[in-house]
C-alpha cells in the first residue's frame, strides 16, 4: 500500500479542510482561505485520479469560499431611514 500515491496532496487537503471548519466555526475569517487551499490541493487530487466531478465540485466550493471571504471582508449597510419615518417615531 502505497501512502504517498497521490504525493501526501490528498493528506494536506485533508488536513486544511479539517483546520479550515475549525476556524469557521471560531468565526474566523481565515478559515476561508484555509479552506480554498483546501479546495486547490482536492482539485490536483480529483485531476490525479482523474475524477471531473470532484475538480467540478471543489472549484464550485472554491467559489463558494471566495464570495464568503467577500461578504465577512464588506461591512454591512446600515438601513436608512427616510425622514417622514424618523419624525412618526418621535
Amino acid at each position: 500500500m502505497e501512502y504517498f500515491q497521490y504525493y501526501g496532496i490528498d493528506w494536506i487537503a485533508m488536513v486544511l479542510t479539517f483546520l479550515a471548519i475549525w476556524q469557521i466555526g471560531n468565526k474566523n475569517k481565515i478559515g476561508f482561505i484555509l479552506m480554498m487551499c483546501g479546495n486547490t490541493s482536492w482539485i490536483a487530487v480529483g485531476y490525479l485520479t482523474g475524477s471531473v466531478a470532484m475538480i467540478i465540485a471543489n472549484i464550485i466550493f472554491f467559489s463558494m469560499n471566495l464570495r464568503a471571504i467577500i461578504k465577512w471582508s464588506t461591512p454591512e449597510k446600515e438601513p436608512k431611514v427616510s425622514v417622514a419615518e424618523q419624525s412618526s417615531t418621535n
